[in-house]
């Protein structure tokens, strides 16, 4: 059997493609570094550093798009893209846990 398939992403600009590409990357490092989640040092320093280029990648694509014209973001548009990709379970990896109660 065949898994469900996913929705379609809806119509984006190659800037905004690689936008959310980009910002992705950026809360999947983010969401490694977390110290609320995380068990090791070196892992976290890792991702600290990736995170780095992963955000000067994002500020270019933010580059590129302002350069086109670009000058608006079509939030709904792009929060749908960031759902079918799987956004809200890789942002929910910044988040800090809430405690159990004892």
């Amino acid at each position: 059997m065949l898994p469900p398939e996913l929705p379609p992403l809806p119509a984006l600009t190659c800037a905004e493609s690689a936008f959310i590409d980009r910002y992705l990357e950026v809360v999947d490092q983010l969401g490694r570094i977390n110290p609320a989640r995380g068990a090791h040092t070196y892992g976290a320093l890792r991702a600290a550093q990736a995170l780095v280029a992963r955000a000067t990648a994002l500020r270019d694509a933010l580059t590129v798009m302002h350069m086109r014209g670009e000058s608006e973001l079509h939030t709904a548009t792009l929060a749908r893209a960031l759902r079918v990709l799987d956004g809200e379970r890789r942002a929910s990896r910044i988040t800090v846990l809430s405690e159990e109660p004892s």
